[in-house]
């Protein structure tokens, strides 16, 4: 029920935030391998995909965390992150809007669904990157660390964020 320019404008803010929070709000992890790296771009990530949705959760993560790669001179994690974390966002918006449970367990479903997606994602990226089996397991403490952290940020509030975005799109 919401026009195209209110979606376009929720979409390029969610793609924002997302992009602003990865690039500012970050810890480079020292651990073998590529490391990690711990960001709070998963918490925009995660309301646009529980409040807005599927189609904005992709967006956010595809174009967010995919334009800080390109802009931070990870380059080469560019097409994966775009895939990686857009199925995130979609999956997670998804589950969240098909899920007939509370909406509680609907949202932490959906993130846990974006854990696997992550920990699977960027394991199998960096598998092809370093053409090792092995060193891409010392990124896994961080992709979980982040996706949990942005979990403790984003429930308690997500349900009131909700609320508000679905009062105001009848005005």
């Amino acid at each position: 029920s919401r026009s195209s320019t209110q979606t376009l404008v929720i979409d390029a803010l969610f793609i924002a935030l997302t992009l602003a929070a990865t690039m500012f709000i970050n810890i480079r992890l020292p651990f073998m391998g590529n490391g990690g790296l711990i960001h709070l771009g998963n918490v925009p990530l995660f309301i646009a995909a529980i409040v807005y949705g599927r189609k904005t959760g992709a967006l956010a993560g595809a174009f967010g965390m995919g334009l800080f790669d390109l802009m931070s001179g990870w380059t080469a994690w560019a097409p994966f992150t775009f895939v990686i974390v857009g199925a995130m966002g979609y999956v997670c918006g998804l589950i969240t809007e098909k899920m007939t449970c509370r909406p509680a367990i609907a949202n932490v479903t959906g993130i846990t669904a974006a854990l696997i997606i992550k920990i699977t994602g960027y394991y199998f990226a960096e598998v092809i990157l370093y053409h090792n089996w092995v060193a891409p397991l010392g990124s896994i403490p961080g992709n979980v660390t982040q996706v949990v952290v942005a979990a403790v940020v984003v429930l308690p509030i997500v349900g009131r964020l909700k609320a508000m975005a679905t009062r105001n799109s009848y005005r």
